[in-house]
């Protein structure tokens, strides 16, 4: 057994050694909203480097869709965990006791820490202004709303809703809300950055090699091809390790100090890197008695926290997610992304389409109800079929979602008895526009080296790719090297985000293997572009030139005097077209599907008065092996001739809804999640039944 991850031979961003190496850490605001007055670095001890706002006052802003950051807050703290300040030393230690040293001096200010707040007129702005990145990840159009604390608004248009409803017999509404979580990956953020001639060298674990090139580019005033970053092999991300994190504040201490600089986040400081966005959705949907739908009406608010990241995206990918995989006529979806002062969420595993896909199923049950109809008859009936438009307008081609809906029904024995259990079926989309690019150099012994920049995270990328590559080369996998991702030598690619990279850049190695045997040279050379993208005015257009494709079964037992839900059976059945490493996608499917477990009923960051009270792995609960239900169990679909379809996520957003579902079989409204116990009681005590 040679795996490195076994014999612990694997090296990680955190294990990079440099000469004349320094240990960095950050000096943090201890409040949600303040100006800062002074830095007083004055006890910092002699030989360790000093960061204040005043040595990077004059450095870019960055942000890949607002502008809206700087590498440390230079004039006011907008969350609780802002970095104030940074220092370097000789050992970790000793600078995080130099760190201790530093004192910065507050004016507390008002702030906002509820989203729905937050969206008010006379509410405190978090930004004075909101300015539109040009990044490559800046791929839509942004509409800030100029005065207010909404730095993106997203709006789907397709018939007319109010006649839609006009015609409907039975109208269902509800509010549903989705907390906070945190991703949880075993390996910390950890980055080392060096200077070289002007130019800068970035070693750190990142999904967004070329992203994080051009943004550091952006801080620093240089040409994108004088910042190298290298990718080593991730102990996990799940969307943390995107665009920029501290990868700004270790280059500009290595500059200031001159000399090669490590920066790896302590666990505790982890939630206050990133998140994933809290969201309230609001959906009513209409149908006729016979079950057709006939309008639907949702609105997303989105929590981005203090800075906006990559949230515009994920509102976006809310929204038009929102109406689900289902022939509506008339649809209207305004999905907003919103400033608070709370510590920065974004892209997470599902990308948004889990907090809609929540409380679009979940109403698909209520109105099930209240037209007495089975809810797996009632999405059978409206499910989008191959030729169907979707409500972005455009057309709908490979669909599965009837023949994974049943799968996943008949896993649980739906038929024979409905009562502690629950169905939810889903649509996810694929970065779209979206690019590939590979080589293949072939070496003189017959062996052969990939070069591209999809980046390993634990998900399997690597083997997959070396697989493809290796049987459209007929040689042995063994002489395929793949090296880590180097933006100094690698071609572009997107990112390694979206579940996207086993299909775009399988398609481009097929490209580039067929330009090596043409040309008869050593390297062969392929590139792929997926076309589209939306108007965010009237959402129409391609939303996804890939959609992902999902659903999920679960059947419980409650236990009515303490409120705990316990999964006995989850199914999860994805379409997958074509699977190319059945044990890898095996697992990715199952890690899914538990992640969707710990959002259902438990994990939940605590925010009090804008401070993150359970930010350690004692107090925020993640599933572990006692946690799992009795049958885990999943299936991957195929089709003969089919794409590859991504894997990475498609399982978890529909586990959380089954589950509600489930739970509301019993007599029990759930709208929020987690589903902790104390929230069951709370539902159940509310009175607010769905008979089975």
């Amino acid at each position: 057994m040679n795996d490195p991850r076994l014999t612990g031979a694997a090296q990680y961003s955190e294990d990079v050694e440099l000469p004349g190496l320094l240990y960095a850490r950050i000096v943090r605001s201890p409040y949600p909203h303040a100006r800062i007055v002074a830095v007083d670095v004055s006890a910092v001890p002699d030989g360790v480097v000093a960061l204040t706002p005043d040595d990077v006052g004059g450095l870019g802003r960055y942000g890949v869709q607002i502008r809206d950051q700087t590498v440390l807050a230079v004039d006011r703290a907008r969350h609780a965990g802002d970095p104030v300040a940074a220092v370097a030393a000789e050992t970790d230690r000793e600078a995080a006791q130099a760190a201790a040293g530093v004192s910065v001096d507050y004016e507390e200010l008002p702030a906002v820490l509820d989203v729905l707040e937050a969206v008010r007129p006379e509410a405190p702005l978090v930004h004075d202004e909101h300015v539109a990145s040009r990044s490559g990840a800046a791929y839509f159009g942004l509409r800030p709303q100029t005065g207010t604390n909404v730095c993106h608004r997203f709006r789907i248009r397709q018939g007319d809703v109010e006649e839609g409803f006009g015609a409907a017999d039975v109208v269902v509404e509800e509010v549903f809300r989705v907390a906070a979580a945190h991703h949880a990956h075993m390996e910390p953020h950890a980055c080392v950055a060096r200077w070289e001639d002007g130019s800068l060298e970035v070693w750190t674990g990142t999904q967004t090699p070329f992203n994080l090139r051009e943004e550091l580019a952006t801080v620093f005033g240089l040409e994108a091809e004088r910042v190298r970053v290298v990718c080593p092999p991730m102990g996990g991300s799940f969307g943390a390790k995107t665009f920029l994190r501290t990868e700004a504040i270790a280059a500009a201490l290595a500059r200031k100090a001159g000399r090669p600089v490590k920066l790896v986040v302590p666990r505790s400081e982890e939630w206050l890197t990133l998140n994933r966005h809290p969201a309230t959705v609001t959906v009513k949907l209409g149908a006729r008695t016979d079950g057709t739908l006939v309008a639907a009406r949702i609105t997303c608010c989105a929590d981005t926290g203090a800075y906006a990241d990559c949230g515009p995206g994920v509102a976006q990918k809310m929204g038009y997610a929102a109406p689900g995989p289902y022939r509506i006529p008339n649809v209207a979806v305004d999905a907003d992304c919103v400033y608070t002062n709370t510590p920065p969420n974004g892209a997470f595993r599902g990308y948004g389409q889990m907090q809609s896909t929540w409380a679009r199923e979940r109403a698909i049950d209520l109105l099930a109800d209240r037209l007495r109809i089975d809810p797996l008859d009632l999405r059978l009936r409206n499910l989008l079929r191959d030729g169907d438009r979707y409500c972005t307008g455009e057309t709908m081609h490979d669909v599965h979602f009837a023949q994974c809906l049943e799968a996943a029904a008949h896993a649980i024995g739906w038929r024979k008895d409905r009562r502690g259990k629950g169905l939810s079926v889903m649509l996810k989309g694929m970065q779209t526009p979206s690019r590939a690019s590979v080589a293949i150099e072939a070496e003189g012994d017959g062996t052969y080296v990939l070069r591209c920049a999809t980046v390993e995270m634990g998900q399997g990328a690597r083997h997959a790719l070396t697989l493809l590559a290796a049987e459209l080369l007929d040689v042995e996998p063994r002489r395929i090297r793949f090296p880590d991702p180097d933006t100094a030598v690698v071609p572009y690619d997107t990112r390694t985000t979206s579940s996207r990279s086993t299909y775009m850049m399988g398609r481009a190695l097929a490209e580039a293997v067929r330009n090596l045997r043409e040309s008869g040279g050593s390297r062969g050379y392929g590139e792929i572009a997926n076309d589209g993208g939306l108007d965010p005015d009237t959402g129409q257009g391609i939303a996804s030139s890939h959609w992902h494709q999902g659903a999920a079964a679960a059947s419980i037992r409650l236990d009515e005097e303490t409120g705990r839900v316990e999964v006995v059976h989850l199914h999860a059945a994805i379409y997958a077209g074509r699977v190319v490493d059945r044990a890898s996608a095996e697992l990715q499917n199952e890690g899914s599907m538990i992640m969707g477990l710990g959002s259902a009923l438990f994990e939940e960051v605590v925010l009090v008065d804008g401070q993150i009270a359970n930010a350690n792995l004692s107090d925020y609960a993640i599933p572990s092996s006692a946690d799992l239900p009795a049958k885990l169990t999943h299936e991957l679909i195929e089709r003969e001739g089919a794409d590859i379809h991504g894997l990475g996520e498609t399982a978890l957003p529909p586990v959380p809804p089954a589950i509600g579902n489930a739970v509301a079989s019993l007599g029990v409204h759930v709208t929020e999640l987690p589903m902790t116990p104390e929230a069951v009681l709370m539902a159940a005590r509310r009175g607010v039944e769905v008979p089975a």
